[in-house]
């Protein structure tokens, strides 16, 4: 198991991998949503209880993972820090100029959907619309969050899909997400969903990727669409390039098929969804994606600008 240091939180990590021995499947699993280290400055700088700040966890997603990672031999990356401090899944520069002292460079988007909803890099609510900050933030508290904890995640998923490539001639990304019910529909809805596959409408992945996991969910039973709500984040847009042998699909599930989303315990439904994803996994490992003639690098998001203050970089 593999790990990387943020000093600013006495030697936890940023990330985690828990690998086989050996890769035996092109298959890069990982989960940026579902860290829950809360540092005690985060914690002290929140107007919201912790309680409301893990509601925007993707909790237990890596452990629901983890028995198809190790049964099948792919490696599996999760974020250790939590979503309402630093989301992986965004840009590395979406923020909010409301939140801040200072005014923001001009390198800084701030004019995404996604920013306008409160949901950045460093986002400004969390739950039902609550505000995170009681007091404006400086630029530099951001630049460290992404510096420590966003850009050590993004550079270790790179690192495993360029080896995953260099082994296998392509990889499969499976980032893997939950939704509340709310957004998925009440359990007792005959509409409502279990999974949502996101392939950015055919642009993430080969076909064969979203089918074949819409077959494997369907046969198991469960509810599964594609693209809505969800069509893909940052990591889904950013990584995947099929073309070029990088395969990306996000799969979002259903919290109220695993966990009580009040209390944010496991329910009994917990140890039988881990089977139905150790049979989806397989049987996305089974595929035989096309190879490219040439590969292209992979780019780490969000490496440091130049015109960075000197103070920001700790």
């Amino acid at each position: 198991m593999l790990r990387a240091s943020i000093p600013d939180f006495a030697g936890l990590p940023a990330f985690r991998i828990h690998a086989a021995t050996a890769q035996s499947v092109p298959i890069v699993l990982a989960s940026a949503h579902s860290g829950s280290a809360y540092g005690p400055a985060f914690l002290k700088s929140a107007r919201v209880p912790l309680a409301t700040l893990r509601q925007a966890e993707d909790a237990f997603v890596d452990r629901l993972f983890m028995p198809a990672a190790t049964a099948l031999g792919a490696p599996l990356l999760r974020a250790t820090f939590p979503r309402a401090m630093v989301d992986a899944n965004r840009e590395p520069f979406e923020l909010d100029p409301t939140m801040f002292v200072e005014a923001l460079p001009s390198y800084v988007n701030t004019d995404s959907a996604r920013v306008a909803a409160g949901l950045g890099v460093v986002p400004r609510i969390v739950g039902d619309g609550e505000e995170i900050y009681g007091a404006p933030l400086h630029f530099a508290e951001a630049l460290a969050r992404i510096d420590r904890l966003y850009l050590p995640y993004h550079a270790a998923l790179t690192r495993l899909i360029e080896r995953t490539v260099a082994q296998f001639g392509v990889c499969l990304l499976i980032d893997c997400h939950s939704m509340p019910s709310v957004v998925a529909g009440l359990p007792n809805d005959e509409n409502a969903l279990d999974f949502v596959l996101g392939d950015l409408h055919g642009a993430s992945c080969d076909p064969r990727v979203s089918e074949t996991a819409l077959t494997t969910l369907t046969r198991a039973g469960l509810r599964a669409a594609r693209n809505a709500p969800y069509a893909g984040g940052f990591v889904t847009r950013h990584y995947g390039q099929p073309a070029n042998g990088v395969h990306v699909l996000q799969v979002e599930i259903s919290r109220a098929l695993y966990m009580n989303e009040s209390t944010l315990e496991p329910n009994d439904g917990f140890d039988s969804l881990t089977g139905d994803l150790i049979e989806l996994v397989g049987a996305l490992s089974q595929l035989r994606l096309p190879k490219p003639v040439r590969p292209a690098r992979v780019q780490v998001p969000g490496e440091i600008p130049a015109a960075w203050p000197a103070q920001a970089r700790f």
